[in-house]
């Protein structure tokens, strides 16, 4: 579905902003002038900026409908085409009837911006935009415009000069829509009553509502697992769309977005519930009703999307060369993974214990990962030479997670390594700031001893800093932290002292070095828990989930508002680390606690462990259930049924793309 104009701009394009580098040619979002036509890129003559408005109000006249054409250089702030064109119709203000085509004449890319409401259906845009992208390819840009409304009056059925077909078109539609919606009401209301009927006989009262208890913990529940419903589909998304292309992946690119935004939204509720600042009953109550709502509209949308999607991804028909694929990419991993722990134990002998505490057993991991992966490959193999296609795909896909969440486990490391290498270089240069920092302070008039007060614990924080820096053992991230501290209480001092360029300045270069600490632990944070998802609950989830919103926020604010930036920043950071102690908690209890795979966090099943710790079997072995495909279903009637023995009946399932349960179009594009 096509997001409404008033869709609000996600805090991750403004991530996303904070990347893009200040090219001459990027154009922001631009205001409409009083015709059909701004070309800000300069690729029509006068002639055809002429020719193109006529086309344009006689589109209008013939249907009711108007388009709106804007040609620019390239697409920023957003950056996304979708986001961009979206946001010009936003704050142009345009209606249902009224569509933008956005076209980024250097970054060759263009969307048609549309209202869900609008008479166009998504087929007829997808049609439209077929029409227009040939002669964009072939830069004629006026002949674009021709085609579109060409296209456009088409599908509208308005007449070639001052007709009303358009707008009696609209009317029939709006009328069988009115139609259609008092049919469903009717349904709703007949099965309403009837079940009300059934449950308690005639004249039965209402169903009671549930307790706040009882939202509480659905909500809680279906925020896990509608986390790891995305995070297991956008993994899959993400193989499909190296295997399949952009093109044949776009329908779930954007289903994948929006359930996306919602589970954000339900994440931020979870937040507000969990912090400090009581909150009424009727509050907790409506907030938890909302995070339940919105987790069960993801996981719908991607059910929606869920059979289209494993019918692209029928692995059996290609079997043997995805084999070959995944048997590289384990190859690959595995080279990569004795390197890796190379590296985790150079950075031991420099770093302590607790810095390097969420990387610390990141080979192991990988380790499982990988004999996962093996012994799904040779059941593949197998299944393959036996002409079991439906049971190759299922070892074939799962080993493909494996060997994704092993390489993520070996990046871990090395992203970890260069995080401690910038707080040294960050906390170092913060060292001799607060040197300088002392000098000026010192130099200030101080009848009641406050400033000699601050001088002295400053200086106890430099010589700890000092400490966590040097030796075999340091923790650099620690010592930035308070440095941080410090630097904040003697700034207060010597603030009066600086010019106001000379502090904004200091602002944005603070507010930068703690975001950069907040990068590394969110980073982290994520890392970890995305590679040990089958034992990490909501908690954890959403301290993450709001660590990422507040370090978004900080990215967004720096250039404009560097304290601002500051405040979110550390907010992001104290998140992220609370995310890691609350993951870090329910890992350890998940591997203590023994279970059908063993305790004290051994492997079971070569592997097995790992993959339920990993989160690649966590549905099929605790959910059961769900959608079912090629006769493969849940465990089965003991281990050979849980790793894909048999033929048709039980079989292992890994999670694949869809949400819990059975678990917008992006249109445009390249031309």
């Amino acid at each position: 579905m096509r997001a409404r104009w008033v869709a609000a701009l996600t805090a991750a394009a403004a991530v996303a902003l904070t990347a893009i580098t200040g090219s001459a040619w990027a154009t922001d979002p631009v205001p409409l002038g009083s015709g059909y036509v701004t070309d800000d890129a300069q690729v029509l003559s006068a002639g055809e900026v002429d020719d193109a408005q006529a086309r344009l109000e006689s589109l209008s006249e013939a249907t009711d409908a108007q388009l709106y054409v804007v040609f620019v250089d390239d697409f920023t702030n957003p950056a996304d085409r979708q986001q961009w064109a979206d946001a010009v119709a936003q704050e142009n203000g345009l209606g249902p009837v009224q569509y933008l085509l956005a076209v980024a004449t250097d970054g060759r890319q263009f969307y048609i911006s549309a209202d869900s409401s609008g008479p166009l259906s998504e087929q007829q845009l997808s049609d439209i935009e077929a029409d227009v992208r040939p002669h964009l390819t072939d830069g004629d840009y006026a002949g674009a415009i021709t085609a579109a409304a060409d296209s456009m009056q088409s599908a509208l059925g308005g007449a070639g000069a001052g007709g009303s077909g358009g707008g009696a078109a609209l009317t029939w539609i709006l009328v069988i829509a009115a139609v259609v919606v008092g049919v469903v009401l009717i349904v709703v209301l007949v099965r309403r009553r009837r079940k009300g009927a059934v449950a308690g006989g005639p004249g039965a009262p209402e169903v009671a509502q549930p307790s706040l208890e009882e939202l509480e913990r659905r909500g809680a529940s279906l925020l896990v697992e509608t986390d790891d419903a995305l995070k297991t589909s956008a993994q899959e998304l993400g193989f499909a769309r190296a295997q399949f292309g952009d093109a044949a992946t776009s329908e779930f690119e954007a289903a994948l977005v929006t359930a996306k935004q919602s589970l954000d939204e339900a994440f931020t509720l979870q937040q507000q519930l969990d912090d400090a600042t009581p909150d009424s009953e009727q509050d907790a109550r409506a907030w938890n009703e909302r995070i339940i709502a919105l987790c069960e509209a993801a996981n719908a949308l991607l059910d929606e999307k869920a059979e289209a999607f494993d019918e692209l991804r029928k692995l059996e028909q290609n079997a043997p060369e995805a084999l070959a694929r995944v048997q590289d990419e384990r190859d690959k991993a595995a080279a990569a993974l004795d390197e890796a722990a190379g590296r985790l134990q150079t950075l031991q002998t420099s770093y302590a214990p607790e810095a390097l505490s969420t990387v610390a057993d990141n080979p192991d991991q990988a380790r499982q990962r990988l004999a996962f992966a093996d012994e799904q490959l040779a059941a593949a193999q197998a299944a393959i030479g036996g002409g079991q296609g439906g049971q190759a795909a299922v070892g074939i896909r799962a080993a493909e997670e494996a060997v994704g969440q092993a390489e993520l486990l070996e990046t871990a490391i090395g992203k970890l390594a260069s995080d401690l290498a910038e707080g040294e270089r960050s906390a170092t240069a913060l060292v001799a700031e607060l040197e300088r920092d002392i000098a000026a302070a010192s130099a200030l008039p101080d009848p009641d001893g406050r400033i000699a007060a601050v001088i002295a614990a400053t200086r106890q924080q430099l010589d700890t800093a000092r400490t966590h820096l040097a030796g075999t053992a340091k923790r650099p991230l620690i010592a930035l932290q308070s440095l941080e501290a410090a630097n904040a209480q003697i700034d207060a001092l010597v603030q009066g002292v600086r010019d106001a360029d000379a502090r904004a300045q200091r602002a944005r270069q603070m507010a930068g070095q703690l975001i950069l600490q907040a990068q590394a632990q969110v980073s982290t944070a994520e890392d970890y828990v995305t590679a040990r998802r089958g034992a990490v609950g909501a908690e954890a989830r959403t301290r993450l989930a709001e660590a990422g919103a507040s370090l978004a926020r900080a990215q967004a604010l720096q250039a404009g508002d560097p304290e601002q930036a500051a405040q979110h920043a550390q907010r992001a950071d104290q998140l992220a680390g609370l995310a890691i102690q609350l993951a870090q908690s329910d890992v350890g209890a998940f591997q203590g606690g023994g279970g059908m795979f063993g305790g004290g966090g051994q492997s079971g099943g070569g592997g097995m462990m790992g993959a339920v710790l990993g989160g690649i079997v966590l549905n099929s072995l605790l959910g059961g259930g769900g959608r079912s495909s090629g006769g493969l279903g849940g465990l089965g009637g003991g281990p050979g049924g849980m790793l894909g023995g048999g033929s048709g009946g039980g079989g292992f399932r890994p999670g694949s793309f869809g949400g819990g349960g059975t678990r917008g179009r992006r249109g445009g594009g390249r031309f």
